[in-house]
């Protein structure tokens, strides 16, 4: 069994990477930290992984995501998937979403822990990925929605 946890740095991923490290520790199952990174300097922007004016680097970017996630869960793996959509209609979101999906189905992951405020709700806004990971049905859903 794989415990997934999609991790971009904010304070609902590290805490739902806080609940998946602890439920690895308790079943003694392998935890995947992972981060999508698109090809997109305002998706980075907005998540603060670079300031506005700051060159995009997706190895630097991978590099500062991977210290703050294995300091959070130090017997991790790390794994770190860049994104460029050849699709005009896709976001960054989407491509987030199901570079996501991908890697859970390949790791036949069976919980994907998620810190989302939206996840679950009847009317999700568009630049979440929560409910449409939520949404596959191949792995349970653990939603963390409170950093305390």
């Amino acid at each position: 069994m794989t415990l997934l946890a999609p991790y971009d740095g904010s304070e609902l991923a590290t805490s739902a990477l806080e609940k998946a490290t602890e439920f690895s520790d308790m079943l003694d199952e392998e935890l995947v930290v992972l981060t999508v990174i698109p090809d997109d300097a305002e998706y980075a922007q907005e998540r603060g992984w670079i300031t506005r004016g700051e060159p995009f680097d997706a190895g630097a970017i991978a590099d500062g995501i991977r210290d703050r996630a294995l300091s959070v869960a130090p017997s991790a793996t790390f794994r770190t998937e860049r994104v460029d959509s050849d699709e005009p209609t896709a976001t960054a979101t989407t491509d987030v979403v199901r570079a996501i999906r991908l890697v859970a189905g390949e790791l036949e992951a069976s919980v994907v822990f998620i810190g989302s405020e939206n996840a679950g709700s009847v009317i999700a806004p568009l630049s979440s990925v929560g409910s449409p990971v939520a949404n596959d049905q191949r792995y349970d859903v653990y939603v963390v929605r409170h950093t305390d």
